[in-house]
Formats: C-alpha cells, structure tokens, sequence
C-alpha cells in the first residue's frame, strides 16, 4: 500500500478554498498552458476510461466571432474579452476509441446498439467529469475560469462540430482575473444539508 501525503493548506486554497469563478479575466494563455492544460486534465477518471470530451480552445478572433452569436446576453461581453474560451464537447462516437483507450476487454461491444439518447447522456455524464478536470488543472497552473452554461448549444455545434457527432456542453472562459471584478463569495451548503454517512 502506498498512502498519499495530504495536500498543503495553500494547495487547497488554490484549487479550492479561495479559488473563484471569474467574470472579467484579462492576461495571455500560451499554446503551451493551453497542451499542459490538457496534458493535466485527461488523467482524470472517466467511465472505462471513455474519455468522451472533445476541447476546443477558441481565441482567435474568427473564431470568437463565430462563437458570440450563440451567447447569451449575459455571458457575451467577457467572453469576448476573455484570452480563451474553452468549448467541451462530447463524443457520440466516444466508443470507437474503447479499443485505445480500455484495451483489456471488449469495452466497445457494451455501446453496440445504443441509441443516441443514451450515448448522449453518457457523454455528457463524462464531459462533465471532464470540464471539471479542466477547470481544476487551470486553477493548478495558475489559470483563473468562467465556467458557464448560457449558451445556444445547436448553434456552437454547427459552428464547431458540424459534420461530426461531438456535441458542446459547458463554456470555460480562461486567463487572469480581476479580483477587485468579484463578487462577494457565495454560501455553500453545509454538510449535514448536503450529505449523509450511511
């Protein structure tokens, strides 16, 4: 057995504790950040490993253009402003890559036949892990996010993914926040409302 050492308070407070969502975030996001981003989050545990989420990190300018028309009113100006916007999508087609991806068994057989409302609601399922992992690994490498779900989904998918079958889920708007741009800090639940030991 092989315990792992608890993480730091300051750890914690990055990843967790202290760390925010943020609306306005400014600063530059490297291609580099962007792979180690990337390099970080697919660890993550998914479902046999079926890893459905497909990332598309929007910052050009054309390609912002063709993402604002599907914002909404909300969430259009610092998603504009924002360095990046991450688009995480996931794939119908996730189980053609089980062969890859879960390789000590026919993983691939377990989705013949599914219609797509179920594929759908797997990957969305595991895309959501997976935009979770995302944000965690930003925050990791000193990235601040927005994540968000105001957007019109069918528009980003032709936008993004027309002649595929990966359709978006969440918005993550990444850079360096504007912390004097915050909120005060929101409650959240405390454990005997949210949770139970049985």
């Amino acid at each position: 057995m092989n315990p792992h050492t608890a993480l730091g308070d300051a750890t914690l407070d990055q990843l967790f504790r202290t760390a925010r969502t943020h609306n306005v975030l400014g600063g530059e996001v490297s291609d580099e950040t962007l792979r180690q981003l990337y390099d970080l989050l697919k660890w993550g545990p998914t479902s046999a490993n079926m890893s459905p989420a497909r990332f598309v990190f929007v910052r050009s300018p054309e390609a912002k253009a063709k993402l604002e028309p599907a914002l909404s009113e909300g969430n259009r100006e610092k998603t504009m402003k924002a360095p990046v916007t991450v688009i995480v999508g996931h794939d119908l087609d996730f189980a053609a890559k089980l062969p890859f991806l879960f390789p000590h068994t026919d993983a691939q057989s377990w989705f013949a036949g599914a219609n797509d409302a179920a594929l759908d609601r797997i990957g969305l399922q595991n895309s959501s892990l997976q935009g979770a992992y995302l944000i965690l690994a930003a925050r990791s490498l000193g990235l601040d996010t927005g994540p968000m779900t105001g957007f019109d989904a069918p528009a980003v998918d032709a936008a993004f993914f027309a002649g595929t079958r990966v359709r978006s889920n969440l918005l993550v708007n990444l850079g360096h926040g504007d912390a004097s741009a915050l909120f005060p800090r929101s409650p959240r639940l405390p454990f005997d409302e949210a949770a139970r030991i049985v």
